[in-house]
């Protein structure tokens, strides 16, 4: 099994503190080598985020058996894996991107779309609405001293390919206050291969991996 090359645990603990101001959950604390996020969300109880493979994962891989709870790792799917007994399943591989850019204006929106943005201290909000008013594209960032995160950049199926997922980045980035801290997100498979072409680097792969609702 190759073993992905270390990331930074400074870098990935803050790109986690800005995506708990995003998401409104309470701040990752340090745990076991990782960082836990104790989320009590509908969603999810708990996260841990690792920068690497180490005792600490094994550990509470081992100790979690409860629905709800997730694993996730600056690495791939082979190698978080490796570490999981039963009772765990996989999600959809991501990866942990980094740009020195500022995100390019993609210049006006198509005919009859309004973009809206709402500013609550350091996170900001960016809708954009289609001429009959539906929700089109959507996302969230938020800033700290130590990042810069996107988050949740989301176009609706039937308002794609018209480079609204990019004017919401644009929109976003604006907001950036600090010229020198990073950048980041995490995307999907097919986000990935979108930020790629748009300069992005992949900083690791981010593998995840969750206890399921049992079955009724």
């Amino acid at each position: 099994m190759m073993v992905s090359p270390p990331v930074d645990p400074a870098l990935v603990f803050a790109w986690q503190a800005a995506h708990s101001l995003a998401r409104k959950s309470p701040p990752p604390v340090h745990d076991r080598g990782g960082f836990r996020v104790d989320t009590h969300s509908e969603k999810e109880v708990k996260r841990w985020v690792f920068p690497k493979l180490c005792d600490g994962l094994y550990e509470v891989a081992r100790e979690i058996s409860s629905p709800r709870h997730y694993l996730k790792l600056c690495g791939s799917d082979e190698e978080l894996r490796s570490a999981l007994p039963t009772g765990w399943q996989m999600q959809p591989q991501n990866y942990l991107m980094a740009a020195t850019a500022v995100v390019r204006d993609t210049g006006s929106l198509p005919d009859g779309y309004r973009l809206a943005w709402h500013q609550d201290g350091p996170v900001c909000r960016v809708h954009i609405l289609a001429p009959n008013g539906d929700l089109a594209a959507s996302g969230t960032a938020a800033e700290t001293m130590e990042a810069f995160i996107y988050d949740r950049i989301e176009t609706a199926s039937d308002h794609q390919r018209k480079g609204l997922g990019m004017a919401v980045m644009h929109a976003l980035g604006s907001a950036r206050k600090s010229s020198t801290g990073p950048q980041l997100l995490v995307a999907t498979d097919e986000g990935h291969s979108l930020y790629v072409r748009l300069g992005w680097t992949v900083i690791a792969p981010f593998a995840t991996a969750m206890i399921p609702d049992r079955e009724p």
